[in-house]
C-alpha cells in the first residue's frame, strides 16, 4: 500500500486578554446574531443556548473591555433591546482580519508536512 498520505495544518483562533478568552468564533457568532436580531435573548434561541449563558458571555466581553461590546435596555411592553457597539463591530472586523491571516497560514504550511 504505497499510496501518498495528504496531511494539513489545522486549528482555531481566538483573542485572549489578561482574564482569558475574549473573542472565538462562538462569541463572534453570538455579536453577529445580537447585531442582526437586536436582541440577546433572539440570538441566544438561534445559537440554541440559554439566555443566561448568552447574557453571562455579552457580560464577560464586556468586563473584559475597555468599552462595552453590547448595550442591552431591560425588556418592557415592548421587550427590552440590545446594540452591538462600535466596539463590538471593530471586535467582529478584527477577528475576521486575523481569522484569514490564519487560514492563509494554514493552507500555506500545510504543504511543507513531510514524514
Amino acid at each position: 500500500m504505497d499510496e501518498d498520505k495528504h496531511f494539513k495544518l489545522n486549528g482555531r483562533i481566538w483573542i485572549e486578554s489578561e482574564s482569558g478568552r475574549l473573542f472565538g468564533k462562538g462569541r463572534i457568532e453570538l455579536l453577529e446574531r445580537i447585531q442582526n436580531s437586536g436582541s440577546i435573548r433572539q440570538a441566544a434561541l438561534q445559537m440554541k443556548m440559554s439566555y443566561r449563558q448568552a447574557w453571562d458571555l455579552v457580560e464577560d466581553m464586556n468586563q473584559q473591555m475597555e468599552k462595552p461590546v453590547v448595550i442591552s435596555q431591560r425588556g418592557g411592553k415592548g421587550g427590552g433591546n440590545a446594540i452591538v457597539t462600535e466596539q463590538g463591530e471593530k471586535a467582529i472586523e478584527q477577528f475576521y482580519l486575523f481569522q484569514k491571516k490564519f487560514e492563509k497560514f494554514l493552507k500555506l504550511n500545510s504543504s511543507k508536512i513531510q514524514f
